[in-house]
């Protein structure tokens, strides 16, 4: 096994750490202050001289109020990123319709940011979609037939939405081609 691959098995945990301590300006005195254990301890496993035992590692994950599993789904080139290129962007969606999630890596994201593309007669299926939170989106492009509850309304580009999430609704394109749509929605539901 090659000495990179070797330290980079070796440090995942480290490297991870250190990013989501550095994510949330936390020194490493800190970080050990309030998780109980020793600045020295933080600090070898951040180097990945040493792997924390599991309760040790509950302990630190606490201060973030993270699971161990979403930890080990973190991408350390991405905790704490401020600016995206087109590359970063998470495909979450399929077929005739793509969602590309803007922080898609962040498992504790309170945001969701979403550019939408529909391919003509797309929809996002026969079942009215429904979730806790809010959400809204502006039609960049194309016409965009939006349904909450009841109401319908066929929106066309610079025209946008706002609503209610537990409210069932759907969407569908119903113009001659594709429509692009920016959407947010809190609390994350992808």
């Amino acid at each position: 096994m090659s000495e990179k691959k070797q330290h980079d098995e070796s440090d995942g945990v480290g490297v991870r750490l250190s990013a989501l301590r550095t994510a949330h300006r936390l020194s490493q005195r800190e970080l050990a202050r309030r998780s109980g254990l020793t600045n020295g301890t933080i600090s070898l496993i951040e180097q990945g001289t040493t792997s924390p035992s599991v309760a040790s590692l509950k302990k630190i994950l606490s201060v973030f109020s993270i699971s161990i599993a979403d930890f080990f789904m973190l991408d350390a080139d991405h905790v704490g990123s401020v600016f995206f290129g087109k590359e970063d962007l998470v495909e979450i969606g399929g077929g005739d319709i793509s969602f590309l999630l803007v922080n898609g890596r962040d498992q504790n994201r309170k945001l969701q940011m979403v550019t939408e593309r529909y391919e003509v007669d797309a929809d996002t299926g026969v079942e009215m979609l429904q979730h806790s939170g809010e959400e809204c989106g502006i039609i960049l492009k194309g016409s965009l037939e939006v349904t909450v509850g009841v109401e319908r309304r066929v929106l066309t580009a610079g025209e946008a939405y706002y609503f209610n999430s537990s409210v069932p609704h759907r969407f569908r394109n119903v113009g001659d081609g594709e429509c692009e749509v920016i959407s947010a929605a809190t609390p994350p539901s992808f």
